[in-house]
């Protein structure tokens, strides 16, 4: 329900095709809702037989018609009232953490193979999220606003701070193995 939604958020800026929302999922809110191609243009189909969105066919003089997707009043109106509602709550699902609990059936070396590679990944998670400001440059010139853009940088602050918790997590666990704190069977 929510990708929905978030194609709504960005067709509320403007107008795009398909293939346009997928490069402004990926420069922008990939590090927390990814989205592959054939997702979003599902939605939009979606989204246009509801009567949430509209398709524009642009011509083009030497390639098949571009469709340009628009927000509709009732689709502006399903957007905001689902802004001003209760915030949804998944269920949290994690598959690292089914590995983490049935970890005690591995040795100490492979155990401690799995969080250094954990902690490995969530290292190049925050590397990658050290680049989303300059990623979203061009989005900041084209929506003018300072109160999306700080909007837009609290959803990479979660990121972080999340990130460098369970980063913190992981190198502690790392820890407890070197140090031997791991009961034996």
């Amino acid at each position: 329900m929510s990708l929905e939604f978030a194609i709504l958020g960005f067709l509320n800026y403007h107008p795009f095709t398909g293939y346009d929302l997928k490069k402004v999922f990926d420069t922008s809110i990939r590090h927390f809702w990814p989205a592959d191609q054939s997702q979003i243009y599902r939605t939009l189909t979606r989204l246009t037989e509801q009567g949430f969105a509209r398709m524009e066919k642009v011509p083009q003089a030497d390639r098949p018609d571009r469709k340009v997707y628009h927000i509709t009043e009732a689709g502006r109106a399903a957007l905001l009232g689902w802004l001003s509602g209760p915030p949804p709550m998944d269920e949290p699902r994690s598959a690292p953490l089914i590995q983490v609990f049935f970890a005690g059936q591995l040795s100490d070396e492979e155990s401690l193979a799995k969080f250094e590679g954990f902690a490995a990944i969530m290292r190049e998670i925050l590397a990658r999220y050290d680049q989303v400001p300059a990623q979203i440059g061009p989005y900041q010139q084209e929506i003018a606003s300072p109160r999306e853009h700080f909007f837009w940088l609290l959803t990479l602050d979660n990121g972080i701070r999340s990130m460098r918790a369970n980063l913190e997590w992981a190198e502690s666990v790392i820890e407890k193995i070197k140090s031997g704190k791991v009961p034996r069977e």
